[in-house]
Formats: structure tokens, C-alpha cells, sequence
């Protein structure tokens, strides 16, 4: 598999012989107004502009959005992604919305979907703790598995907690791809996880291969690459935590 770190969320993953792009987020730089109540006020989202093109981004075969926050799927990707292409979603209420702006091939993650002879396993994610939940709605993550490549997870947008632990459990994954920015408002707590939830990760899956996406590129970031890179120099777990810079490629 080859996975390519775009920029926040967004993700492009080639495996067993098919490409997916998760969670598009697709504006150029400074398009949105930044998130109230938080950090970075005087500074528009996305803070960042993608590092390749978008018509290289939607040559794809497959589409995975875990949830509808702007971040995960945005005006710009409802314009410039095909109406016909596949569009894989967490649930009832989100096909809803994915098929009122004109997508006609709109399809509901379970534990047992199948693409093209790839098996996508939706997972369970929490955006937050506590009330800020009553905010953040629900969202997904997925797991990929096909005898020809290693079993990837990718956890969305989510802290750690129970429901992480017994997916990692369960399956076993070998590369596992988590949202640790630790976004976050002026109250509330972390929406997605920090660095020590990244330890968690780590703790309970230390053979895995582990990803840090979602960084920097939405005003509400609380935890940049180099403090995390810092702390897991600390806990000496560089070779087992990956910290990509937008555009980078990792091969499994």
C-alpha cells in the first residue's frame, strides 16, 4: 500500500491495486473563516494550501468521508469530485446530505462492506469527551483488509477511549493512521486526539506502524509536529509514531 498524507484529514491510500481519497478537504488556502471560540482568530482556514493538484486528488476509484465537518468534506469537494463516483459514509444521515449535493453513488460503511474486493470494516470513533459530544455528532473510522496487503485502520476523528482500545484489539492492524492535532476550543477539551493519546495508540498496538494526520492546517490545532515529534523522541518511539509533512509518502 502506498499512503500519502494531503493535508488536516485528508488522505490518499492506494491499496490492492485501487486508490481512496478519505475525507477531502479540498479549498485553497484561507477560503473559510477560522473556527470561533479558539485558537488563531486573525488566521482563515484552511491555513495551509494542498501540496499537489486537485485533479491529481480526484482520479480516484473511491471516496471516504467519516464524517461531514467542513474539514472532512467541503464545499469545494462537493463542486470537483464526480457526481458518479463511489462515496462511502458513516450513515443514514450522512448519505442524505452526500446524495442532496448530487452524488449518485452513495454507499454505507458496515463492518462487513466489500469494494472491489477490498473488505471496509467501519469502526467506531468519539469527537471529544463529555458535552462537547452533544456538538461533534458522531464519526467513523475504518478498517481495510485484503489477503495481499497489510490490515490498515484509520481512526478519524477521535480521542482515545474504550471503543479504540477494543478495535485495536480485535483486529490487530498493522498500520494504523490516527487524527492528532488535539483540536481543540477554548472549552471543552480535545475533540481529536494529543500526544498522550497517541502514547495510548502506541501502548496497545506497538508492533503497528502509526501515522499522525490532521496536524496544522485548521485554527483550532493545539499540538504541532515538532512538540510531538519532541515527545515521542522522549519516549523513544520515532521509528514506530510517523509525523508526515503535508505531501509525504510512506510504502507498507
Amino acid at each position: 500500500m502506498n499512503i500519502q498524507q494531503i493535508r488536516n484529514a485528508t488522505v490518499v491510500i492506494e491499496y490492492a491495486g485501487k486508490s481512496f481519497l478519505i475525507d477531502p478537504l479540498l479549498a485553497n488556502k484561507g477560503i473559510y473563516p477560522p473556527y470561533p471560540n479558539s485558537l488563531r482568530q486573525d488566521q482563515n482556514n484552511p491555513l495551509v494550501a494542498l501540496p499537489t493538484s486537485i485533479d491529481q486528488l480526484i482520479n480516484v476509484d473511491a471516496v471516504i468521508v467519516t464524517h461531514l465537518h467542513i474539514d472532512h468534506f467541503d464545499e469545494v469537494a462537493k463542486e470537483v469530485l464526480p457526481k458518479a463516483i463511489k462515496m462511502f459514509v458513516q450513515n443514514k444521515e450522512d448519505a442524505l446530505e452526500v446524495k442532496n449535493a448530487g452524488f449518485t453513488n452513495v454507499e454505507i460503511l458496515q463492518e462487513d462492506t466489500v469494494f472491489e474486493g477490498i473488505q471496509l470494516m467501519k469502526t467506531v470513533g468519539q469527537h471529544g469527551r463529555g458535552k462537547i459530544l452533544e456538538i461533534t455528532g458522531q464519526v467513523c473510522g475504518v478498517i481495510f483488509h485484503h489477503p495481499s496487503e497489510k490490515k490498515l485502520y484509520i481512526a478519524g476523528d477521535t480521542v482515545w477511549y474504550g471503543g479504540v482500545q477494543h478495535v485495536l484489539e480485535k483486529n490487530k492492524p498493522d498500520i494504523i493512521i490516527v487524527n492528532g492535532g488535539d483540536n481543540q476550543f477554548l472549552q471543552g477539551g480535545s475533540l481529536i486526539m494529543g500526544k498522550e493519546d497517541i502514547y495510548e495508540v502506541y501502548l496497545a498496538a506497538p508492533n503497528a506502524k502509526i501515522i499522525v494526520s490532521h496536524m496544522e492546517a485548521i485554527n483550532h490545532w493545539a499540538l504541532s509536529r515538532k512538540e510531538l515529534r519532541s515527545f515521542l523522541n522522549e519516549k523513544e518511539i520515532t521509528d514506530y509514531v510517523l509525523v508526515p509533512e503535508d505531501g509525504e509518502n510512506y510504502k507498507f
